[in-house]
């Protein structure tokens, strides 16, 4: 598919370039999200751009340049993108990619497919089936709480949608060879077949003749806003659409969320104090950030006024980059920390009010989010999307 799938797969890459963006640009062949490309979304819209984007979480492309010429054509598009659920209370983390995408429906007025893969999670962890669904709902609970609007967002069971989509998994399938797969994912013969068939499941949503209730027989463009390690799907998905005569989906990457307790660490729901917590109370946002969080700061208060932190590995200040609006306090923020006139517990003081007031409005979204309102965004029913 390209010269970077040849030497191995992503998993073992991640780990070997350790967050050098620019080397990933180089070695996927993806394009740099550049200024004249964010000039000419703005101009296109006329809405400003998203922090995610002036701040350059959402780093590079495939294709979206592609996508602006349709849309100013007045070609429609979809959005696509997914969540794995693997516990029943999602993360911060996990909520990056619905807020930009939130936006993205908002500001571009298209309608969104939500991939619920329960299958990859039931395949890959050995959840309970029925522990598994119930995991779904609530994910979708916390996805709706987001702000999707009902008439143009359609939220999908891979357990229950999979016979709509069959016949594009199956026809991916057959493109797709046993020695590609395991060259792109790493797999080998202990993975059972589920894990290997599954990555055409994840690329089927891709194509708008998936969604034949959403889209009819039209032949519509996608973009997939996701992060980065989801890229190799996507390539592979790329590589199969001009054989089966379908469009390639462009794609939009963002960086990764850095974990609470630094970049060695792995952020997940059923470890405690690596996240927080989409469910967690003002006094665990608290505790958590003070006494987990990683700092950049000095080892003692003389050292730090000194020498000042270092924004580059500190979490409250990455942190803060994703989810502090106000570009000029961000910069503030930074110019004070990095210069050590602010200390390690007033930055940290300064996340604990941004995130708090994030989760106790997300929960208070999701307590207006009942069973029929999951039901209602997960039907099968006929959407006047365009």
């Amino acid at each position: 598919l390209d010269r970077y799938e040849a030497k191995e797969p992503f998993y073992r890459y991640q780990r070997r370039v350790h967050g050098d963006y620019d080397k990933l640009i180089r070695d996927f062949g993806c394009s740099k999200i550049d200024q004249p490309l964010l000039e000419r979304m703005e101009k296109l819209t006329g809405k400003p751009l998203h922090q995610f984007l002036r701040r350059g979480i959402f780093f590079s492309h495939r294709d979206l340049h592609t996508l602006l010429d349709r849309y100013e054509a007045k070609e429609p598009f979809y959005l696509y993108t997914g969540r794995g659920p693997s516990a029943e209370s999602m993360h911060l983390g996990h909520l990056v990619p619905f807020l930009f995408t939130k936006w993205l429906q908002e500001t571009f007025d298209v309608p969104l497919v939500v991939q619920m893969t329960d299958d990859e999670k039931f395949l890959w962890r050995g959840i309970k089936m029925e522990d598994m669904r119930k995991m779904t709902r609530e994910n979708v609970r916390d996805i709706i709480a987001v702000g999707f609007d009902p008439e143009k967002t359609f939220i999908f069971s891979d357990f229950d949608y999979i016979g709509h989509m069959y016949h594009n998994v199956v026809k991916i399938q057959r493109q797709v060879t046993y020695n590609q797969v395991k060259g792109i994912f790493g797999f080998d013969e202990s993975k059972n077949i589920g894990q290997i068939a599954f990555p055409a499941i994840q690329a089927a949503p891709s194509f708008a003749s998936s969604f034949p209730h959403m889209f009819g027989d039209k032949k519509v463009h996608c973009l997939i806003p996701q992060a980065i390690d989801q890229d190799p799907y996507f390539r592979m998905t790329r590589d199969v659409a001009p054989k089966l005569k379908l469009i390639k989906p462009a794609l939009i990457h963002s960086k990764f969320f850095p974990a609470l307790q630094g970049p060695k660490s792995k952020m997940s729901s059923s470890v405690e104090n690596s996240a927080i917590l989409l469910t967690d109370t003002p006094k665990q946002i608290s505790k958590k950030i003070n006494t987990h969080a990683f700092s950049g700061g000095a080892n003692t208060v003389e050292e730090h006024r000194a020498k000042g932190g270092n924004c580059e590995v500190d979490v409250p200040y990455q942190w803060l980059r994703f989810f502090l609006p106000d570009d000029d306090k961000l910069q503030w923020i930074h110019d004070e920390y990095s210069s050590g006139r602010m200390l390690t517990g007033e930055i940290k003081k300064e996340l604990i009010a941004v995130v708090t007031e994030m989760v106790t409005k997300h929960q208070e979204a999701r307590k207006l989010v009942t069973d029929e309102v999951v039901d209602r965004f997960m039907s099968v029913r006929p959407m006047k999307c365009f």
